[in-house]
């Protein structure tokens, strides 16, 4: 039975991964910071040594999109040279390594999904951090895989969806982007893809997402009429009235081409996530 090791199981999208492998009885060690700061080379080496793992999957992220702009370095040593570190210390032992990396790469300029094979043109620090990060990955370890999702929400650790809600109950007026597009992406299904390409045979890149897509006021005016919280007021902004610190793409959809060559079934629309999420919450019954 392979063994997993999971960098970054404390995170939302580590912590429903660890619940995926034990959910199939395969057998994982979760590791947050304190277990191994992939910022560490030494440590990666060290830890991946003692446990002889088939796969890795790093989750461990500096996630903090806005705050990455004015932290350029820690975002960096985390998501850059960190991700570097774990595939390194893979290729050493022989383990598979799996990267997970966000439509961020990508500048939202196409009119159309981005393809695996779409050129990168991040707009922000974040975006470029975590493009450095599937770089090394990839140098890193000969057998490696990035997988780019988007727009991540699940039950662990606050989220859009639970912010957008909390709110609401406040009794909060609600301005939402209506400019950018994208996939909403429920952890618990892409926690089922990264458990199914880790025992594939797919290298490089493959895009990973809740299926459709969405505006941010789409997906907020969802999960608030799922909620029966439809009442509260909700108004569509533009990009441009609601400046932030990073700059964000206005298209973040992406196009999954090659896990239905691999065998994994396509993951459900994002519609059937928000409603499963909103369940698991106690939002709705």
């Amino acid at each position: 039975m392979p063994r997993f090791v999971v960098f970054g199981a404390a995170g939302m999208l580590g912590h429903a991964l660890m619940d995926e492998l034990a959910a199939r009885s395969l057998l994982a060690t979760g590791l947050d910071r304190r277990a191994c700061d992939v910022t560490d080379a030494d440590a990666c080496l060290a830890v991946l040594a003692q446990l002889r793992p088939a796969v890795a999957i790093n989750c461990a992220a500096f996630t903090d999109v806005n705050g990455a702009e004015t932290q350029r370095e820690a975002a960096m040593a985390v998501n850059g040279a960190g991700a570097g570190n774990v595939a390194r210390a893979c290729e050493k032992i022989g383990s598979r390594c799996l990267f997970v990396s966000t439509d961020y790469v990508f500048d939202g300029a196409k009119a159309e999904p981005y393809l695996e094979t779409d050129i990168v043109n991040p707009l922000n620090v974040y975006g470029g951090s975590k493009l450095e990060g599937e770089r090394q990955t990839l140098a890193g370890c000969a057998n490696s895989l990035v997988v780019r999702t988007s727009w991540l929400y699940g039950p662990y650790g606050r989220n859009f969806v639970q912010t957008i809600l909390q709110r609401a109950e406040s009794g909060q007026p609600l301005g939402i982007v209506e400019d950018q597009t994208g996939a909403p992406t429920y952890t618990r299904d892409l926690a089922r893809v990264l458990c199914d390409v880790a025992v594939s045979k797919l290298t490089g890149v493959v895009h990973a997402t809740n299926r459709g897509a969405c505006s941010w006021y789409q997906f907020a005016k969802s999960a608030l009429d799922l909620a029966g919280l439809s009442s509260v007021q909700l108004s569509p902004v533009k990009t441009s009235d609601y400046p932030t610190p990073a700059l964000r793409p206005a298209n973040s959809r992406l196009t999954d081409t090659r896990l239905g060559t691999a065998g994994i079934p396509a993951m459900p629309t994002w519609e059937d996530g928000l409603r499963r999420y909103l369940l698991e919450t106690g939002r709705i019954s």
